[in-house]
């Protein structure tokens, strides 16, 4: 593989501008040319704006709350690239798009995240990177190579530092209990499950909590935050029970709907988001964010060079 960063170009879709010029920054190369309009009637317009003819592509490209047109988009910078003879087409996507929709819970339903997986790939794609999927078994809808990566490691390092009195990582909800232990073998504290039923989409209530959270310092550890619903549950349940103070730590910003809300009724002590997810918070206060970009633009880089990339991500678990 031409190891040559001329042969390396990374394109950014509407969805991940902010998020690809840091990683095109850390990584050494300019941004690819990429020109997006909407027509009258709604559709979108793509054309590549330089040479790919043998190169190795990558398109940074996170699914927002505008989902579908995001995931529309991407097809279509995909297929230009191919259609312009890329070599290889590399797709970047730190939120993956209708990824808690992995299996059938009620009778006809389809599984979304497959299907997502599969237009990916049909569209030209050889190679998916993405952060934090909601579950690792997705990795399994793909034919082409996946590589999950984590950000685990960057919540570390700043929880590390806070030097947090007598913490105690707690996940929202059983679904995420393994997600959460990592998380808490890493930091090397305590962890709490939060049992919880679902009386309806987007609606969360909790059962009862599996662990000692009274006199501590709780960090509520997710994938991603949606409506702010769990983990609104969650602070309340944890106050009955004791907690002294509250962090959140989610690698995906979704926050539809009043989740910002939510949130600040909540009054964590701190949020920790990344930037997988463009987001404005608004009068949210008390918001830190953590870049991805080094971890993508470290990947991208071994890609392209031909190098193992696992150190990156191994080292992140």
């Amino acid at each position: 593989m031409k190891s040559d960063l001329k042969f390396l170009k990374i394109f950014s879709t509407s969805s991940s501008i902010a998020l690809g010029k840091k990683i095109c920054q850390k990584t050494g190369v300019k941004p690819g040319k990429l020109k997006i309009k909407k027509f009258a009637c709604g559709e979108k317009y793509i054309q590549i704006g330089e040479s790919v003819r043998g190169c190795n592509c990558f398109v940074i490209s996170s699914a927002t709350q505008n989902v579908n047109e995001d995931l529309m988009e991407l097809f279509l910078v995909i297929d230009a690239l191919k259609r312009s003879l890329a070599k290889y087409i590399h797709v970047v996507i730190p939120h993956f798009g209708y990824a808690r929709q992995d299996k059938i819970t009620d009778p006809r339903e389809p599984i979304s995240a497959k299907l997502v997986a599969n237009l990916i790939e049909c569209a030209g794609a050889k190679h998916i990177i993405t952060l934090d999927l909601h579950s690792d078994q997705t990795q399994a809808f793909f034919e082409k190579p996946v590589d999950n990566l984590t950000a685990k490691k960057l919540f570390l390092d700043y929880f590390s530092r806070k030097k947090l009195k007598n913490p105690v990582v707690v996940s929202p909800d059983a679904g995420g209990a393994k997600n959460a232990e990592k998380f808490a073998r890493l930091l090397n504290t305590d962890l709490a499950i939060l049992h919880k039923s679902r009386p309806a989409h987007n609606r969360a209530e909790i059962q009862k909590i599996v662990g000692d959270v009274a006199n501590k310092t709780a960090i509520i550890f997710d994938d991603l935050v949606d409506t702010a619903g769990s983990v609104s549950a969650a602070t309340e349940a944890l106050r009955k029970n004791g907690t002294r103070e509250i962090f959140l730590a989610a690698t995906h910003a979704v926050l539809s709907n009043d989740a910002k809300e939510k949130l600040a009724d909540a009054k964590f002590s701190e949020i920790v988001f990344t930037d997988s997810i463009p987001q404005n918070f608004g009068n949210l206060q008390n918001v830190k964010i953590l870049s991805i970009a080094n971890l993508l633009a470290q990947t991208i880089r071994g890609v392209h060079e031909g190098r193992s990339v696992s150190k990156f991500w191994e080292s992140h678990k």
